[in-house]
C-alpha cells in the first residue's frame, strides 16, 4: 500500500523517525505553549511505537543565560527571559510523559537552536546506521521542524512529513508550510498521514 504522495515507495529499514521537540515545555501552559501538541500526540505516539529502536527524539534546551548564545539569540531571550534554563522547572525540558519509556529504546538528542543537526551526534548516528530516510513529526511545523527539514534536505535525506503528527501555535503558518513542503520542496519532501506510514514502513 502506498500513497499518491509517496512517489519513492515504501519506507524501509533504512528509515528513522525524527520526533522534534515533543516536550513538556510546549505541552504545558508556558509562554511557548503549542495548543496543537495535545491533539497530535496520539499520532506521534503511534509512529513512535512502530519501530522504537529507530526513533530519534530531540529536545530544545534553552541556555542558562542569554549570553551563552551568539547574536540575535541574545535578543530572542531578552524577549523571553522566563524561558532561560535557570528560570525553568527542569521537568519542562523533558519529553512528554507518554514518550519517555519509548524514547529509552532509541536516541534522544539535545539542541540549543532550531535545527537538530546543530548537534553533530545526529548526523553521525544516521550515517553509522546507513539511514537514508527520515519520517518527521513534532513541533513546530514552521520553526524547528522547518529547520530540521531544510538541514536534512541539505544532507540528502529523503523526508516524509507526517501531516497529522505536526503542529504549530499558528494555524496560518502551519498551513503555509505544508503548502511549501508539498510544492516548492516536493522533489525532496513527501507528505503522508499516520495511517499510511503504519502501512508502508517495513
Amino acid at each position: 500500500m502506498t500513497s499518491d504522495n509517496l512517489v519513492l515507495g515504501p519506507l524501509t529499514r533504512r528509515a528513522a523517525h525524527l520526533c522534534v521537540d515533543v516536550q513538556n515545555l510546549f505541552l504545558q501552559p508556558t509562554p511557548w505553549h503549542v495548543p496543537w501538541l495535545a491533539r497530535i500526540l496520539p499520532a506521534i505516539e503511534r509512529i513512535s511505537l512502530l519501530h522504537p529502536e529507530r526513533n530519534i527524539f530531540t529536545r530544545f534546551i534553552p541556555p542558562r543565560r542569554a549570553e551563552e548564545l551568539p547574536g540575535t539569540w541574545q535578543r530572542y531571550y531578552e524577549r523571553w527571559p522566563q524561558m532561560l534554563q535557570d528560570r525553568l522547572e527542569p521537568h519542562l525540558l523533558q519529553l512528554v510523559p507518554s514518550l519517555e519509556a519509548i524514547a529509552a529504546l532509541g536516541l534522544t538528542l539535545d539542541k540549543p537552536v532550531y535545527s537538530p543537526f546543530a548537534n553533530p551526534r545526529l548526523l553521525r548516528h544516521l550515517r553509522e546506521r546507513s539511514i537514508d530516510s527520515l519520517i518527521v513529526t513534532g513541533v513546530e511545523t514552521d520553526v524547528c521542524v522547518l529547520s530540521a527539514v531544510l538541514s536534512a534536505v541539505d544532507e540528502g535525506f529523503r523526508i516524509v512529513l507526517v501531516k497529522d503528527a505536526l503542529g504549530s501555535s499558528s494555524d496560518q503558518t502551519h498551513d503555509a508550510l505544508l503548502q511549501l513542503y508539498a510544492t516548492r520542496l516536493s522533489t525532496q519532501v513527501e507528505l503522508a498521514d499516520t495511517k499510511t506510514i503504519a502501512a508502508i514502513w517495513l
